[in-house]
């Protein structure tokens, strides 16, 4: 019998690993469904109920029949209500060709980087980062290259800073704006000097607009409102944070025709068409009334506030203060070195054992010092999660 083993996995799976949100969140459903009590600070979506007009949106659309194949990149309904809306918002003057309709954020960003990105391709990408970015890149071949933030000033970005790392390699750059996870916001000077030295250098702009809406200084900004530049813009969008629609996994591109014409053949190689009905549900996001929108953003900022205070309470833990999305990004290397912490992943895994509490560790994200909190939950279970927190470290020695 040969001894050669035959490989059984690619290269390509093997560059990526499990998302660490996913896990966290994996895990505490499962002590949850042992009836264990949890502050649950780990997932990241709204604790909001998806607004009564969009889920009658859906019901309607079913009991209309509507449960059929659609057209690969969605009706055409629901791209002109998505281009339509980034337009009165953010001044866009994106098509319904330049628009596709995904299953889910994450869906629009994978399909974005593997039509962009080939092997050897340096893309920017800004530290701290959502979880994705880096493993998405990565699967494509390509090569991610860091640009690293300061929490003294509160992770934010610049066009300096984004400049320094660009090279004659670079393909792509990323913004996330406002960040998963530190909630920062790159201003609007910035962000158009961004954009317009993307245009300048054939390099493409690919910012992930989720939490766009959730901006709490000033008025909410798109890359997308530099129309001279939009040759070199692709806008990532989501309906989930922004209506509560997380499960619903309604996404969005819009961009260069070229390039969503490309993402939309792969979709047809993938998904297809996302989930009918849900098309219709986003119709009704994006085209009815938008005070749930406001509503929302104003409770998420009292949300904010309220766990900043709670953490200021925490003895060794400092926090910058986010200016937009529904988290903070606590440093807790003060606390290293205590009760044989040494990681922020050992504090995450201790503060769900012992003090029963869910929160993510920055390594998941790029840094080593920081756990992740998502203060996207009730009032209630922010003062009992900080409480928690407040007992379990003070007790360290």
């Amino acid at each position: 019998m040969s001894t050669t083993m035959t490989k059984v996995l690619t290269d390509r799976i093997n560059r990526i690993e499990v998302s660490a949100t996913m896990a966290i969140t994996a895990e505490a459903l499962k002590m949850k469904a042992a009836g264990i009590d949890l502050a649950n600070f780990g997932a990241g979506e709204p604790h909001f109920n998806t607004p009564q007009h969009i889920k009658d949106a859906a019901i309607e659309a079913i009991e209309k029949n509507f449960s059929r194949y659609t057209a690969v990149p969605g009706i055409p309904e629901v791209r002109k209500a998505i281009v339509e809306r980034h337009a009165a918002d953010f001044g866009s003057n994106f098509a319904v060709d330049e628009c596709v309709f995904t299953t889910g954020g994450k869906l629009a960003l994978f399909n974005a980087i593997q039509v962009l990105v080939d092997h050897g391709d340096e893309v920017v990408l800004p530290v701290p980062y959502w979880v994705s970015f880096k493993d998405i890149i990565e699967y494509a071949g390509g090569k991610v290259v860091y640009v690293e933030s300061d929490e003294r000033e509160d992770f934010r970005i610049t066009a300096k800073m984004i400049e320094a790392a660009i090279t004659p390699k670079t393909k792509a750059i990323i913004l996330n704006t406002p960040s998963n996870p530190s909630g920062a916001v790159v201003s609007a000077a910035d962000l158009e000097a961004i954009v317009r030295l993307a245009h300048a250098r054939g390099i493409y702009l690919l910012l992930d607009e989720c939490y766009a809406y959730l901006t709490y200084a000033g008025k909410p900004v798109s890359g997308g409102t530099f129309t001279d530049c939009k040759e070199h813009v692709v806008i990532l969008g989501s309906l989930s944070k922004t209506y509560a629609m997380t499960g619903w996994r309604a996404g969005f591109a819009l961009g260069p025709k070229q390039i969503i014409s490309a993402m939309s053949k792969l979709q047809s190689q993938s998904t297809s068409n996302a989930t009918s009905f849900v098309q219709k549900a986003a119709v009704a996001a994006l085209t009815g009334p938008q005070q749930c929108v406001s509503e929302m953003r104003a409770n998420f900022l009292t949300l904010r506030d309220r766990v900043l205070a709670g953490l200021k309470t925490i003895p060794g833990i400092s926090c910058s203060v986010p200016q937009g999305a529904f988290y903070v990004y606590p440093n807790v290397s003060a606390l290293f070195g205590k009760g044989g912490l040494k990681t922020a992943s050992d504090v995450a895994a201790k503060l769900l054992s012992d003090a029963r509490v869910v929160v993510v560790p920055g390594e998941a994200f790029g840094t080593a010092d920081h756990i992740r909190i998502s203060y996207a939950v009730t009032a209630d279970v922010v003062d009992e999660g900080v409480k928690r927190m407040r007992e379990y470290f003070g007790q360290l020695s």
